[in-house]
């Protein structure tokens, strides 16, 4: 077997989905590196890795199975092949425990960004419906007063 340059030239991602959808794409490897998997793309007598974004180096994949469905999905090549003679896992990859945190406050924002719109939506509706009325700044001033009072009386009446 030939032996393959450690880091091939790149191209850039807008370049390769240029190929893609021209349907120069003729191969692809996954191939091992150390911390990761890089793609390389064979168009005419050329075969690049595929850059990484913002950067003039191979971008990698940490795990096989994310540049396989990458290869698959995104280029469009089913059949590939597989070079895992120079991979090295990074045992200091990094890795994102905060990630499950963030999704879940995520997913929190959501919730009550949704709540609040259907409450919102609803009292609109009641509005417009005359089920409940708007006040003048007096009038709230005044019901503020009052609830003010009443909140005073039941504090007064607690502690004595």
């Amino acid at each position: 077997m030939a032996q393959r340059p450690a880091v091939p030239d790149i191209i850039d991602g807008k370049a390769v989905q240029s190929l893609v959808e021209a349907h120069a794409v003729r191969g692809a490897t996954v191939l091992g590196q150390k911390g990761g998997w890089a793609v390389l793309v064979r168009y005419g007598v050329l075969e690049r890795a595929i850059a990484a974004q913002r950067a003039r180096k191979p971008r990698l994949w940490r795990n096989l199975a994310t540049a396989a469905a990458f290869v698959r999905d995104e280029l469009g090549v089913v059949r590939f092949e597989v070079d895992a003679q120079a991979y090295e896992p990074d045992p200091g990859a990094r890795r994102r425990p905060d990630q499950a945190e963030r999704l879940r406050k995520q997913r929190e924002a959501a919730e009550h960004d949704r709540w609040f719109r259907t409450e919102v939506q609803n009292t609109l509706d009641r509005i417009d419906a005359g089920k409940i009325g708007l006040l003048d700044e007096d009038s709230w001033a005044q019901r503020a007063a009052e609830k003010r009072a009443e909140l005073a009386r039941r504090a007064a009446e607690h502690n004595g």
